[in-house]
């Protein structure tokens, strides 16, 4: 017998011809093209989600031409009890991608899908649609996922993710790593670039081929086989800590561009991505720009604002190689936005007009202020200036407006760290008696390295120059599982054994709840 993820994962078709429609399933549980690059859905609503492929054929490309793909939406995996079906067009300009916005469905309810194209059957992916707008849902099961390098590890987190009972997965950032090939295992090493050397992507068939080596692995396909996502970028989608169109500070010689080079480069990359997304965007070929923040409402019970900080930001402050440096230069950043100011409004609109229990604010870099060790002692800690620790006026500007505002039960999501920190945001960092504003809930990487000899140091800091952090783990992999209700938030920490072998048990290390009503983390 086969398990469901089983069925999601290797694609195994389902009923009989006659009733499909698409053609004969004799293929379909095999096949490696042309769906080798699996199936996703994302971006829910109360009456539909997007559905997404990438055709690719037997050499990882097809011919020139546009291709018919047809597209199936059930209520059962068996697909006999079909509501919507349609026919979308592969175009060789986006890479042969689909992306269907399929409407007219049902709210809160499970559906299943695939896809037929050169007389072959997709995967089947399941998905599921927001609740309806008016509706009070009883509970919101959701995963929080980010900083997968390929070449780092393998990925049994994603395995165990795609084993649980989720409504839906956030990732919030660097889904793709920029790095040449440098795995320590053989089968990780990274697409080969157009320019070996520069240690980046530039053009966009090296953003293309990034994208279609992460999509291979069978892992990352089960997962998004088997929940919708709601995915956002950090900076690796396309360079390392680049703010706006300024290039990675510490970029020299031919790495180094000026801010209309690195807009070409950023317009490739944004491109790659819409195409590798189940994302409801607006591309347009050959633009830098391409927006992603938006906004999801799960009924009255949460509201999910998704920031993207890394298109509209100023530089990060102080102009210090890697981007650590001292805590004055991020609070003398007064004219510095994490957001710019367009999506800065749209955020504090959407939260003083929500009618949901919980506001998240999901996005992309640590919000509590965090001092770390500073390894030459002067001063005896620094920050990062990346983080929104770099842009502390706008972090107090947000903080205050939620405390005045009244928003209800704020709760912040991040990554980017690669490791696990939950935290209480204060009025005042200052003073840790002051008012707890938020909370946050930062997610550890699905492989992405967190230095182990930093573990320790920071560990023992945090009580004295931290006091906030209620929780830090820097030497687990994994993802955050998430339940909430109309009482209470409990978010578990869920961590594999290794990252060094394919599969790997998972279990989790902590538990921390807030209650609504009461901001402040306690353990769960």
């Amino acid at each position: 017998m086969l398990d469901r993820r089983h069925v999601l994962a290797g694609g195994v078709a389902l009923g009989a011809a006659a009733t499909l429609g698409l053609g004969s399933p004799a293929h379909a549980a095999d096949t490696v093209t042309p769906f080798g690059l699996g199936v996703a859905s994302g971006d829910p609503l109360p009456d539909g989600v997007v559905l997404w492929t990438r055709l690719v054929g037997e050499d990882g490309a097809l011919t020139g031409r546009a291709v018919q793909v047809g597209w199936q939406i059930a209520e059962d995996e068996r697909f006999r009890r079909i509501v919507q079906s349609g026919t979308a067009t592969a175009r060789p300009e986006l890479a042969h991608s689909v992306h269907v916005e399929a409407c007219g469905l049902r709210p809160g309810r499970e559906y299943f899908y695939r896809f037929r194209a050169h007389g072959q059957l997709s995967p089947v992916g399941r998905t599921r649609t927001a609740p309806a707008a008016h509706a009070d849902p009883s509970r919101l099961r959701l995963g929080v996922v980010n900083c997968q390098d390929f070449q780092n590890g393998y990925w049994p987190a994603y395995d165990a993710l795609a084993a649980e009972d989720l409504d839906v997965v956030f990732h919030l950032g660097d889904y793709i790593y920029e790095y040449d090939a440098h795995s320590r295992f053989a089968d990780r090493n990274h697409s080969p670039v157009a320019t070996p050397g520069l240690d980046q992507l530039r053009t966009l068939e090296d953003y293309r081929g990034r994208h279609a080596q992460y999509k291979g692995d069978p892992a990352l396909r089960a997962a998004h086989a088997a929940f919708a996502w709601v995915p956002t970028w950090d900076d690796h989608e396309t360079e390392n800590n680049y703010a706006g169109t300024t290039d990675e500070i510490d970029d020299t010689g031919a790495k180094r561009q000026s801010p209309e080079e690195f807009a070409r480069q950023r317009a490739a990359a944004y491109q790659a991505y819409y195409e590798h997304m189940p994302i409801r965007a607006r591309l347009r070929p050959g633009s830098s720009e391409l927006r992603i923040y938006r906004r999801f409402d799960f009924g009255r019970l949460a509201r999910f604002n998704v920031l993207d900080t890394r298109q509209y930001r100023t530089d990060q402050p102080g102009g210090i190689p890697g981007d650590f440096g001292p805590e004055a230069v991020g609070r003398a950043n007064t004219a510095g936005s994490l957001t710019g100011d367009e999506q800065e409004r749209w955020l504090t609109q959407g939260l003083r007009s929500s009618p949901a229990r919980w506001n998240v604010i999901a996005q992309q870099v640590m919000m509590s202020r965090t001092r770390f060790p500073n390894p030459t002692g002067v001063p005896p800690t620094i920050v990062n200036l990346d983080q929104w620790d770099g842009y502390a006026p706008q972090r107090d500007r947000l903080l205050k407006f939620l405390a005045d505002a009244r928003i209800a039960n704020p709760v912040v999501l991040a990554g980017d760290i690669h490791s696990t920190w939950f935290s209480d945001l204060l009025a005042d960092f200052d003073n840790p008696a002051s008012a707890t504003v938020a909370v946050e809930f930062v997610a550890t990487s699905v492989s992405s390295d967190f230095p182990v000899v930093f573990d320790g140091p920071i560990k023992a800091l945090n009580p004295l120059v931290n006091p906030h952090v209620r929780y830090f783990d820097g030497l687990a992999r994994g993802y955050l599982r998430c339940e909430l209700d109309r009482d209470s938030w409990r978010t578990d920490v869920r961590v594999v054994a290794s990252i060094e072998t394919r599969t790997s048990p998972v279990r989790t290390s902590a538990s921390f709840a807030v209650e609504a009503g009461r901001p402040g983390l306690r353990q769960a």
